[in-house]
């Protein structure tokens, strides 16, 4: 009996990392592109074992027609079976409808022994997963993320606002009060269900957090009926979604449910995520988004599983593809790896909000970051403006000013040759009542003026353009600066481009992941009254509520949508972006990182032709140089629409999984004709044979087939990706810089390598741990034991199919050894005290487990059980 798991670390979306700088690059057609300067994964080895599980029984759950009363007999079948063997474990949650099976916590010396319980079809980890990092509060706009998408045009000219659908939120809860979700205010008192947050569930209280490392540790749920949310993340994507008020998002009269499954601060994990999909699926919601997920799984995953069911139950399921864009290929997260689930990148909003301040003498705006180390600006008030330099001035303030130079007035200071808190000092011993400091190179400013003795009066930063109209101004004439309630949109460099936390694809099937593209880089949405009403976040979460909401608008515009078609429709109509590496060379960015690219909602749902399937995973090509697919062109209009037929390569990756190298184009495809025409209300089928690229070895390629129409409708493409090679070449067992495969002993929480001869009790914790690095995900990990005299088997301590990787270089898996075997499918087996190897195989992604090639093997030094 096969047994599945896979152990990960997860992540929710919302925190920003630092991008490769890329620039400078000639490219050669086929040549690798290196990153400027390589990624810091660190060097200590990492411990990523989980203790919470879930167990899968045999039987289909109730959403693929699977019965009540046989589940209920198969999960008391396993408890009794577990109470015999002599499993200890607590059984956090049982699953009926999309997962058949239970959540447990046990110790992981018995794992080998839960994994031969008769009925176990498969264990996978339950994976803890955190929250972002609090944003500021910040000017209440959701700005231009809406006009990336075309969401202020569906909403402005095509008049769709998602009435009539109703949106789940799986998240922090939804702020009851807030006005924007038709709530009361600050004061409270709203009462829930209400018109806009019409159901929903609070799985977990306020106290909850899953996060064993957090002060606030507090693994015990505390579920009540009112999801109102402390935290502020499911709030921002609510609004993202469907907020109507100061903030107006994508699809404003959506109907919210909302599903609490964090509590005000700290983690969750997986398994309360599945209790909440069950839930959504019996309260009949037309979307779901998860803004939360587990990187570096598998299709397989319990969530990814069960969210691929909610789709096929007639739920458009959106979700994040995680923010693990500095953790390599292969990354994007559970439940978004999921067959049918749309998952969704982000890209940088192409404008920055910000706080702002006025000045004369026609109330311009200009933003500004506040100064760490410094007094907030104030709320209101005016004074004048004084400039201690000159725009060309390269040590403006960095010496002391005369004595009451600057006597009531707000300061202009110029970047250059001292640092921030010189210039603030300065300014303040002068006088000053603020200080407004400008760049010196392009961007905008985000100062620090701590020190000893500390900066006294408020501190601001902009940016160079600015700080030179500031300069001309006050070089023409008196000119006054008023604090206030005000914001200013900046342009972002990175804007339009793909965020440096978006997870890469594919998933370890080489299906094309991510799907499609939304703005999830610097958005403003709703936020919790009390921590400011507004705020900015960013990550995949915010990606994934934009084409919820999209999902919304489209459902109203074409109610009979069926949820497996809501992807490909999207996908037809979403338009590629250059690549973030190098914007100027004019490459696009990888497939395997984008998706489909930036959805068009305003475009998908007038578009009278659809392209079936919606993307095209071509999978390994073992030295075949080309593949041909067959393409479904849907013609739903009255009059024949003829497309043009081209394609466009985008950047690769090369084989390293956590080094990325870039290499251009490499593929090709070539069409029977150069156009087609399908005629009206009819279905075409088009052929295209897709030229693989050939080099680099264990690389990614991908594209796009561009069907460009003669009527003036919307340009459709069909992303395509691929691997270039034998995926059963690709190595899992990779030695480290630490020495993994390891022997080890457990004392406490940490490992001490064992030599040859190490001796074990098999009492307690004292059994044998291996510890392993696991470089990429595999199909099947075993281990199997064999007497070290005689060289009699002892068959099989350890099985499991569908194991995700390390999330870094430096990463391992703990696995356990408790003394038992498993004989075929039931027999058990105590070896006696003596002398073993235990034997390592581990089976390719992909593999063929007949293939002796397929597999690879680790031996472990001579174990020696003495009872």
């Amino acid at each position: 009996m096969k047994k599945s798991s896979a152990l990960v670390v997860s992540v929710l979306a919302g925190a920003c990392m630092v991008a490769l700088a890329q620039d400078g690059f000639e490219v050669n057609w086929l040549q690798p592109i290196a990153p400027a300067a390589p990624v810091d994964l660190g060097a200590a080895p990492v411990d990523e074992t989980p203790q919470r599980w879930f167990v899968e029984l045999a039987g289909n759950p109730v959403a693929e027609r699977g019965s009540a009363n046989a589940l209920r007999s198969e999960k008391q079948a396993f408890r009794d079976a577990a109470r015999s063997a002599g499993v200890r474990y607590i059984e956090n949650y049982a699953f009926d409808q999309l997962f058949n099976g239970f959540s447990i916590t046990v110790a992981r010396s018995q794992l080998g022994t839960l994994m031969r319980i008769p009925g176990v079809k498969a264990i996978y980890p339950v994976e803890t997963i955190d929250l972002p990092d609090q944003p500021a509060a910040s000017a209440p706009e959701l700005y231009t993320a809406l006009s990336m998408t075309g969401a202020d045009i569906a909403g402005s000219e095509l008049g769709l606002t998602g009435a009539g659908v109703r949106v789940g939120i799986m998240d922090t809860g939804i702020d009851i009060d807030h006005p924007d979700f038709g709530g009361g205010g600050v004061n409270g008192g709203t009462p829930f269900p209400s018109a806009r947050i019409a159901d929903g569930w609070d799985f977990v209280g306020d106290a909850f957090n899953a996060d064993p490392a957090s002060a606030g540790y507090n693994p015990v749920p505390a579920p009540d009926a009112r999801p109102d949310d402390c935290n502020g993340h499911g709030t921002h994507v609510a609004g993202i979604v469907g907020a109507n008020g100061k903030v107006k998002g994508v699809a404003p009269k959506v109907t919210f449910n909302a599903y609490r499954v964090f509590g005000c601060e700290g983690s969750t994990t997986s398994d309360i995520m599945l209790a909440a999909m069950e839930r959504a699926l019996l309260d009949r919601v037309d979307v779901l988004n998860m803004s939360i997920g587990a990187s570096f799984q598998w299709p397989e995953y319990p969530t990814a599983k069960a969210a691929t069911r909610l789709v096929d139950r007639g739920v458009v399921v959106v979700a994040s593809a995680g923010n693990s864009g500095t953790s390599g290929l292969y990354a994007v997260s559970a439940p978004s790896l999921g067959e049918k689930v749309i998952s969704v990148a982000s890209y940088d909003n192409i404008g920055i909000a910000q706080a702002a301040f006025a000045v004369s003498p026609d109330a311009r705006k200009i933003g500004f970051n506040p100064a760490t180390g410094a007094p907030p600006p104030p709320a209101s008030g005016t004074a004048l403006l004084a400039r201690t330099g000159t725009a060309t001035s390269t040590a403006d303030a960095c010496s002391p000013l005369p004595a009451n130079s600057l006597a009531g007035k707000v300061a202009l200071i110029r970047r250059g040759s001292c640092g921030f808190y010189d210039k603030a000092r300065n300014a303040e011993a002068a006088g000053a009542i603020g200080v407004v400091l400008y760049n010196n190179v392009a961007g905008v400013l985000n100062p620090t003026v701590a020190g000893t003795p500390s900066v006294n009066i408020p501190t601001v930063g902009i940016n160079d353009v600015d700080g030179v109209l500031l300069d001309g101004r006050i070089a023409a004439g008196p000119t006054q600066i008023t604090w206030g309630d005000f914001h200013a949109s900046q342009p972002n460099p990175t804007g339009d481009l793909i965020s440096s936390f978006s997870s890469w694809g594919t998933s370890p099937d080489l299906q094309l992941k991510p799907d499609i593209g939304a703005p999830g880089g610097s958005i403003y949405s709703t936020y919790p009254l009390e921590a400011g009403g507004y705020g900015s976040l960013s990550g995949t979460s915010m990606a994934s509520p934009h084409v919820a909401g999209a999902a919304a608008l489209l459902l109203q515009y074409a109610p009979r949508t069926p949820a497996p078609k809501v992807a490909a429709i999207l996908q037809n109509t979403a338009v590629p972006k250059a690549w973030s590496g190098n914007p100027g060379l004019g490459f696009l960015d990888s497939v395997h990182r984008q998706g489909a690219g930036m959805m068009r909602i305003d475009k998908a749902v007038v578009a009278a032709t659809r392209v079936q399937p919606g993307k095209l995973s071509l999978g390994e090509n073992q030295g075949a140089t080309s593949q041909v697919r067959s393409l479904q062109i849907e013609n739903t209009g009255n009059k024949p629409v003829t497309y043009a037929l081209s394609y466009t390569a985008a950047i690769g990756t090369g084989a390293g999984t956590f080094a990325l190298s870039y290499f251009s184009g490499g593929s090709a495809v070539t069409f029977p004709s150069p156009t087609i025409t399908v005629a009206p209300r009819s279905t075409a089928t088009l052929n295209a044979t897709i030229l693989s690229a050939t080099a680099p070895a264990g690389g990614l390629y991908g594209g796009y087939i561009v069907m460009t129409p003669n009527d003036g409708s919307p340009t459709l493409r069909v992303p395509y990706s691929g691997y270039i090679g034998d995926y059963q070449a690709k190595q899992v067992l990779v030695p480290t810089a630490n020495g993994f495969p390891w022997l080890a002993k457990l004392s406490g929480n940490s490992y001490t390598r064992q030599a040859a001869g190490a001796t074990y009790s098999m009492a307690g914790d004292d059994v044998p741990f291996f510890l392993i690095h696991f470089e990429h995900q595999s199909r099947i990990v075993q281990m199997t034991v064999r007497d070290a005299t005689t060289g009699r088997d002892w068959y099989t301590a350890f099985e499991t199919e569908y194991f995700g990787r390390n999330s870094s270089a430096t990463g391992f898996y703990a696995f356990s050894w408790d003394g038992t075997t498993l004989q075929g499918r039931h027999r058990v087996h105590t070896v006696p005290d003596g002398k073993y190897i235990v034997t390592l195989k581990v089976l390719k992604a992909l593999g063929d487990e007949s293939n002796p090639a397929h597999w690879e093997t680790w031996n472990s030094p001579v174990i020696t059980i003495q009872r």
